[in-house]
């Protein structure tokens, strides 16, 4: 649990796990919410493990390993992966729920479903106590890895944790409300807390697809790009400098800044040596920044 790459192996394993039984219980109960939170489940663990490709490609590409024929076809990394499935798997993710949604509006129209109450309350309990323990694991971590990814991961076990709590608590009142003059409600009770599921479920990716969408823009972050300027205002002061251009974009967890100093007619020229030495101090000074780099 030290690298992004096992993190997200072992979520992928737990994950899978937990939507084969959500697909299980869900065909057995009859409950289309189950059968839902399954093919959630399943959507994420395939994002999971395309994440860790692109984790693992990210590794390669910095530390020069892979296939040199297969690196020489992505000579700039593959940096620019990552944004993009974030943004995959967020769109995706809401698809599911946006039929999810559909699919449960038409079952209380048609009056409900049936289903067993007893089965869907094992599989809730299972699965809500998995989910806990899984994003806490993640979360704990992310803490020394930083990892959009697994940010990303243990915000989505967090959102089955809380799914399957719900579902767990709408079983239990209609196991409760057996036999009692409340019956007729027992049909609704699987379309209803699936509707809810799915409004809850839509917004949850937008600012994950928003943030993507940004880095595959190349959107200038607005904090990160006031701080290369306070960086470069330094070096225009230091040396003599009219000015500066600089040129940032957020792509993953890579930055690509490109500075350009605009320097006055007649000034003496500089050796190589002295030019190298104050492109090694504006790598240094912005190599310390620490700043958000939302844009």
């Amino acid at each position: 649990m030290n690298t992004e790459a096992s993190v997200l192996r072992l979520s992928i394993v737990v994950t899978l796990m937990t939507a084969v039984v959500g697909l299980g219980f869900g065909l057995l109960s009859g409950s289309s919410a189950i059968l839902f939170d399954g093919v959630y489940t399943l959507i994420d663990a395939s994002m999971t493990g395309i994440a860790l490709l692109v984790s693992s490609l990210i590794v390669r590409s910095g530390t020069k390993q892979g296939k040199p024929r297969f690196m020489e076809r992505f000579t700039m990394g593959f940096w620019h992966l990552e944004p993009m499935v974030l943004a995959l798997n967020g769109t995706l993710l809401m698809g599911a729920a946006v039929y999810a949604l559909l699919t449960a509006i038409e079952s209380l129209l048609a009056g409900g479903r049936a289903l067993t109450f007893d089965q869907g309350i094992v599989y809730g309990t299972v699965t809500v106590l998995t989910a806990i323990v899984m994003a806490t694991l993640v979360q704990r971590a992310n803490r020394n890895l930083g990892s959009e990814l697994l940010a990303l991961d243990a915000k989505a076990w967090w959102t089955s944790a809380a799914l399957t709590a719900s579902l767990l608590v709408a079983f239990l009142f209609g196991y409760l409300i057996e036999g009692t003059r409340w019956t007729w409600v027992i049909p609704y009770v699987d379309p209803v807390i699936l509707t809810l599921i799915c409004l809850i479920v839509i917004p949850i990716p937008i600012g994950t697809i928003k943030q993507a969408l940004s880095d595959m823009l190349l959107v200038t972050p607005v904090e990160y790009k006031r701080e290369v300027d306070r960086v470069a205002e330094a070096i225009v002061e230091r040396y003599g400098f009219i000015g500066h251009r600089a040129y940032v974009a957020k792509v993953g967890r890579g930055r690509q800044i490109e500075l350009c100093f605009i320097v006055p007619v007649g000034q003496p020229p500089r050796r190589l040596e002295e030019w190298d030495a104050i492109r090694d101090e504006i790598g240094e000074a912005i190599g310390a920044m620490q700043v958000p780099t939302a844009g």
